[in-house]
């Protein structure tokens, strides 16, 4: 296992304040609204970049000399923490984005000094652009979400404030979105040694299971498309490292349907008052349809940057009556 327990506690001297000790806490109207279970949410979108992505960006480039070029690709989340750590330190950062990359991500980056470039139509040319791009200018490092350990130990510390704070019952289970894996492999890692009885749940779109088809075959599985609104999450196929340390470290992945997520972003608006996006709302989606057993759960609401659509929708919804949660549907490895 090349994730570290003690790196992962030493990151929490070394990333920037302002990514740690996030709100975790339990919400009387979203537990009743759930049947009455005990749901602790972390929030980890009130930060410079709405997301999480924050904490590994910036342990990352710590490692790094100062003034490092670095290049990556995003959906929008991970370039945003790139852009704003590099900028901190004085790196030279190059964003490839796919071309139907969510405008208020793009802007964002740019606003944090990053250079975007659209490189073909979703995640998986992007990642390619950017690594042709390194690979010409051998003086910029690529960094890949879900590849270096750095990124997911400095994910991890999400899991030392959720032990810290669970008090002594603990969680049953801890669920994440899924996407690269850096996330659910970093949590999970401090997880399995400060609170080994809590289960690890990830959460794949129903429309992009790559990490469960992963887990399944024992492999890195790549699929033809992932067809999930959740951009965050749409991934075709994980590295190989982020397969293996899941294998290790993550005790099952369920799926859920787009308008399972659709409806988590609704129950956090209403609930909680806070405006997810698709992917930081599916750990909660996933908990409201069943698929994830223990009477003491945590969801990590794992960002808050939806498309101006998305927006729209969701304001939609919240002018009709509340639904109630779906039938249960799981699928695990």
């Amino acid at each position: 296992m090349d994730l570290d327990v003690a790196r992962i506690e030493q990151a929490m001297r070394v990333i920037d304040p302002v990514f740690l000790n996030t709100p975790q806490y339990l919400d009387e109207q979203l537990c009743r609204a759930l049947g009455g279970r005990t749901v602790t949410v972390k929030l980890e979108t009130a930060n410079p970049v709405r997301s999480f992505k924050g904490r590994g960006a910036d342990l990352m480039l710590s490692t790094l000399a100062p003034g490092t070029p670095v290049v990556c690709a995003s959906s929008g989340n991970f370039g945003q923490a790139v852009a704003y750590a590099g900028r901190a330190r004085g790196m030279p950062v190059e964003v490839f984005v796919p071309e139907t990359v969510n405008p208020a991500k793009r802007e964002r980056m740019e606003a944090f000094g990053a250079r975007v470039v659209a490189a073909g139509p979703d995640g998986s040319s992007a990642r390619e652009a950017a690594a042709a791009h390194a690979g010409r200018h051998p003086d910029r490092l690529y960094l890949r979400d879900g590849l270096q350990a750095a990124i997911a130990e400095g994910a991890g510390t999400i899991g030392v404030e959720l032990t810290r704070g669970a008090g002594e019952a603990g969680f049953d289970a801890v669920v994440l979105p899924v996407g690269d894996g850096a996330l659910i492999n970093g949590v999970a890692r401090w997880t399995r040694q400060h609170a080994p009885g809590t289960r690890i749940v990830g959460v794949n779109a129903e429309g992009a299971p790559s990490m469960l088809e992963s887990l399944r075959a024992g492999r890195a599985v790549r699929l033809d498309r992932a067809a999930t609104f959740a951009d965050g999450i749409a991934v075709r196929g994980p590295l190989e490292a982020s397969v293996r340390r899941a294998r290790a470290l993550v005790d099952e992945v369920v799926l859920v349907t787009d308008e399972a997520i659709a409806a988590a972003m609704e129950l956090a608006a209403r609930t909680l008052g806070i405006v997810l996006e698709p992917a930081g709302a599916a750990g909660l989606a996933a908990i409201a349809e069943g698929a994830v057993a223990g009477a003491r759960v945590a969801a990590v609401l794992t960002g808050a940057n939806p498309r101006p659509e998305q927006l729209r929708e969701l304001a939609g919804r919240l002018t009709r009556p509340p639904q109630e949660p779906g039938p249960a549907g799981r699928a695990a490895f």
